[in-house]
């Protein structure tokens, strides 16, 4: 007897139009809405890479942090919580990739950052503009790179893109 009702209900499933009470939106719009755009060369602003304290400090939030409300510290002087619409802003959680000198936690998806500038800056290999294009927009010269897309997308303003780029070229102690 129960098998004659499980295959009752087999045949009704196969033969029955379900179309209209299953839910099928249209994401063609949330899909626009959500694609990058093309990726972007961008020219580092002028004065953007610097040594000053406040700069690193800013650079060192941004870095460990992902998003303002639940950070364990609050921002530097320079640094806000919040958008201009009163919405959390999203900090840069490089961290959760990257190991850099001092970091707690960090991950071993992207390269190590560690003694960045004498590896790399000191060296000559890599210069200002570099960092700054890799935190902008990395997609210029790795189109299938995981790493987020900074500026195009309009995560960080350049600004705070001069932030990461100082604190990631810094001597860190």
């Amino acid at each position: 007897m129960r098998k004659v009702i499980l295959l009752a209900i087999a045949a009704f499933l196969n033969a029955a139009d379900l179309s209209q009470v299953i839910e099928s939106p249209d994401a063609t719009a949330i899909l626009k809405k959500d694609a990058l755009s093309a990726a972007k060369a961008v020219t580092m602003i002028e004065g953007c890479i610097s040594n000053e304290p406040a700069v690193i400090a800013r650079g060192k939030y941004i870095f460990h942090n992902l998003n303002g409300k639940d950070a364990k510290e609050n921002p530097p002087e320079g640094l806000t919580r919040l958008l201009p619409d009163g919405k959390e802003k999203q900090m840069g959680n490089c961290v959760a990739c990257h190991n850099i000198e001092g970091a707690k936690g960090y991950g071993n998806i992207g390269p190590d950052l560690s003694n960045y500038k004498a590896l790399y800056m000191d060296s000559g290999a890599r210069n200002g503009q570099f960092v700054y294009q890799k935190i902008a927009d990395p997609r210029v010269d790795n189109a299938k790179t995981h790493m987020t897309v900074n500026l195009t997308n309009g995560l960080f303003n350049e600004r705070e893109v001069c932030d990461l780029a100082s604190y990631v070229m810094a001597t860190k102690k």
